[in-house]
């Protein structure tokens, strides 16, 4: 049935004469979403039914139109009825009077309906196609094929290589091994995109989302862009002051403890911290932590002895 031998344009949506606005767009977007050519591609005959029911929504949802073809003024197509059925339509000539869905062009509400179903482009300006949109034979746009699923995954960097930002190489489920660049200033969880690496699809490969974490590190903490260390020393180094070796991330170096130095003094090495946004780095802030061996007698004898030490109240600010 072509729209040249429409029926009833209420029958063509399903309902009844004097439905509501309502009932009539509601009745169109049922039917539009089974009748889609992009839906019915096996279906030759619904690109046809789809324009059938799309030249009825368009007329029957303006007020104006609708009224005239109520009273028989106007036919199924919105042209004026005259003496022999003779009258002049839109759209292109076919062979027996009617259009195809290929001559067809949403001119009213239809396309609003159209847009807000499929959730495409409003509809161009030419002729072909439904709406602006092509179907296989038309020149407007058509919505891009789907791309592959993204594929997610979690990497757990050593803490030491992530604070000296050096890459991980990484073996994706399909087996490529990629070489991961760390970004300068990133934290816990945060996410790397990696376009393309993700699973195939009609429209490409989807993306490879890489989690990050840091893995735990037996003595080191961060602390924001900072690394914390506690570092042990001897009774005698911290009195007498000391050159001692001190792990970073980047390796061991030589750190000055000052002479009278306590337990719990930080001590900082500037740029041995974690890579900044701002090409800076943070620091390595080093407690110290006097360490007493339990069973050394000389060093018992020697507190023992001690008179002048004794005379030093190191809590007598807490009273």
């Amino acid at each position: 049935m072509s729209v040249g031998t429409m029926s009833d344009l209420y029958s063509t949506l399903g309902v009844k004469r004097g439905a509501s606005d309502a009932e009539i767009k509601s009745a169109y977007r049922k039917l539009a979403k089974e009748l889609h050519p992009d839906r019915n591609k096996d279906n030759p005959k619904a690109s046809e039914k789809f324009s059938e029911l799309t030249a009825a929504y368009d007329l029957l949802s303006d007020k104006d139109k609708r009224a005239q073809y109520d009273r028989g003024d106007i036919d199924e197509q919105g042209n004026p009825k005259m003496p022999f059925g003779y009258g002049g339509g839109q759209g292109r000539a076919r062979p027996g009077g009617g259009m195809g869905a290929e001559d067809f062009t949403f001119t009213g509400a239809a396309d609003d309906i159209f847009s807000e179903l499929f959730g495409r482009g409003r509809r161009g300006g030419g002729g072909g196609g439904f709406g602006g949109f092509d179907f296989g034979g038309g020149s407007g746009p058509r919505q891009p094929p789907a791309k592959g699923r993204n594929v997610a995954y979690k990497l757990a960097v050593d803490f030491a290589e992530a604070a000296e930002l050096k890459p991980q190489r990484v073996t994706l489920a399909s087996g490529k091994t990629v070489d991961l660049k760390l970004p300068a200033g990133f934290v816990e969880g945060q996410q790397i995109r990696l376009a393309g690496q993700g699973e195939a699809g009609p429209g490409g490969n989807g993306d490879a989302i890489v989690t990050l974490r840091v893995s735990p590190h037996r003595f080191f903490k961060r602390d924001g862009d900072d690394i914390r260390l506690e570092l042990p020393i001897r009774l005698d180094e911290a009195v007498l002051g000391a050159k001692v070796k001190v792990p970073t991330a980047s390796g061991s170096v030589m750190l000055s403890v000052p002479p009278g130095s306590s337990s719990g003094k930080v001590l900082r090495l500037k740029g041995k911290g974690f890579h900044r946004k701002d090409g800076g780095r943070g620091d390595l802030l080093v407690t110290l932590a006097i360490d007493i061996p339990e069973d050394d007698g000389a060093l018992k004898a020697f507190a023992e002895g001690w008179d002048s030490g004794k005379a030093h109240d190191p809590r007598a600010g807490m009273a």
